[in-house]
């Protein structure tokens, strides 16, 4: 089966490097599969599951924002967070959870209610992510 390279990195680091199959992106107008060959392409990403097959396997990253650019030889996803699966602290996810529940239902002045909303959804996403890597492995 043809494979395309791809690369997923963040300031800090190289989160993934590797030669894969597919990748699903969380563009902003959607969902973008990507299998080799695919045209050029930069688009802007989104919040999102980052899901990429290798293979017969499958696994995925949490990403926040950033940029997604196709190339003839590779696909280059330049992130703002990006965590593959298996380092995500779900303890943690979920604590960051309530937190961002009770910032929204306990609206006050001077807490800006859309980024409790975004820790939300970011907080949802990891777990998310978590969650179905431990239902992978425990099959």
């Amino acid at each position: 089966m043809s494979s395309i390279r791809l690369d997923v990195v963040t300031a800090e680091r190289v989160v993934f490097s590797d030669d894969v199959n597919i990748v699903v992106a969380p563009g902003v107008e959607g969902q973008l599969g990507i299998l080799p060959y695919h045209a050029p392409l930069m688009t802007t990403l989104q919040t999102g599951e980052l899901v990429v097959r290798k293979g017969g396997e499958e696994f995925s990253l949490a990403i926040s924002g950033g940029f997604l650019e196709v190339r003839p030889d590779r696909v280059i996803v330049l992130a703002d967070v990006a965590e593959r699966a298996e380092e995500i602290d779900l303890e943690r996810a979920e604590a960051a959870k309530r937190r961002a529940e009770e910032r929204l239902a306990h609206v006050v002045p001077g807490i800006d209610a859309a980024r409790a909303e975004a820790s939300l959804h970011r907080a949802m996403l990891r777990i998310k992510v978590a969650e179905r890597r431990r239902r992978r492995t425990t099959l």
